[in-house]
């Protein structure tokens, strides 16, 4: 969105400023990522803590652990004290591991070492169109992370669900789902947006379909939210057979996983099964026009190099859905990145 108050601090700065922060964007990322391993904003989470029991605490060398949260500190991330002691500000405590919003995972996972040699690699995916990652692990995205790399995939798993909170109260408050009496949700992970919308609507009954390597996780989660005893799960593959009749199938951040033609099978198989008043709801970000900054033109790049995705334009929505034996009937924005795409069969 265009900012109304005048330009940003960064626009402010001479081109040539603003080149070299961009150029020096690996060398923050790589700071985030050692501070979070390190655990720094937990150990700042009761207060201030000076650099030499910071050290002590994650066995680092306590001059180069202060120019690293020096350099974070100038970021916003931590504040630097007058007795080289820091503490956490609103944004570093989105680092730890209590937080409600936590973003913890979802920096272990962009910041780890597998993920990292996806990303060197990206002048392959921009060359031949397909995902960086098979071309680095010799194995595609999903099933390394649940078959080759499970540590990291337990990692990507936890980072989905916790940046789920945020987007499941977005979808809540920007839709009605107060007809529906089944909600499916498509490759839903643990539950977590099945978990909160059933939780909303008392009168309403969920399904959780995924593969049974992750619906493992997925009672502990679904319990907690008190509604483990109104949601099915149905483990299944969504590319050969979605064996569920709902009102409404739901799916958060995973049409934009695939190109067309893997969408094209997913939605098919919905299809299938969905009765004719049925409601398809992809949540995901649409791509706006022009020139303006949004965090779905980034994280296209991600589904560029290791799922082999991307994000769409509201007419790529539309393509596909048509493509797919439906009909998009509206795009509902919500106050995250996220919009829903809502669709009915054709």
């Amino acid at each position: 969105m265009n900012d109304q108050t005048g330009p940003s601090a960064q626009q402010q700065l001479p081109p040539e400023a603003q080149l070299m922060q961009l150029i020096g964007g690996s060398f923050v990322t790589q700071a985030i990522y050692i501070g979070t391993t390190l655990g720094i904003a937990d150990l700042l989470a009761d207060g201030p803590k000076n650099i030499a029991d910071l050290a002590a605490s994650t066995e680092t060398d306590e001059s180069s652990l202060y120019r690293l949260l020096r350099s974070l500190a100038s970021l916003g991330i931590f504040s630097e004290n007058g007795d080289r002691s820091f503490s956490n500000t609103p944004t570093s405590d989105l680092l730890r591991v209590d937080s409600p919003k936590s973003l913890r995972a979802m920096m272990l996972f962009i910041g780890d070492e597998a993920h990292a040699r996806v990303i060197n690699d990206m002048m392959y995916s921009v060359k031949t169109g397909k995902p960086a990652w098979e071309n680095v692990h010799g194995v595609a995205c999903f099933p390394y992370m649940f078959e080759t790399n499970k540590a990291l995939g337990d990692v990507f798993n936890q980072a989905m669900t916790a940046s789920s909170h945020v987007q499941a109260a977005a979808v809540l408050d920007a839709y009605d789902f107060s007809e529906i009496r089944t909600i499916a949700d498509i490759a839903g992970g643990h539950g977590h947006l099945v978990g909160s919308i059933v939780k909303k609507y008392p009168s309403m009954n969920g399904v959780l379909f995924d593969m049974g390597t992750v619906l493992a996780g997925a009672p502990e989660l679904l319990a907690s939210y008190g509604v483990a005893d109104r949601i099915q799960m149905v483990e299944g593959d969504f590319f050969s057979d979605i064996p569920v009749v709902a009102d409404a199938y739901i799916m958060k951040h995973i049409i934009h996983d695939w190109y067309d033609d893997n969408c094209e099978k997913i939605l098919g198989c919905i299809r299938r099964s969905m009765p004719d008043s049925a409601k398809v709801l992809i949540v995901d970000t649409v791509i706006p026009p022009g020139n303006d900054p949004h965090p779905g033109k980034i994280l296209d790049l991600e589904m560029l190099i290791s799922p082999g995705g991307k994000e769409r334009t509201a007419k790529e929505f539309e393509t596909l859905l048509n493509n797919s034996g439906f009909r998009m009937t509206r795009i509902v924005p919500t106050h995250s990145p996220v919009s829903i795409v809502e669709a009915v069969k054709a």
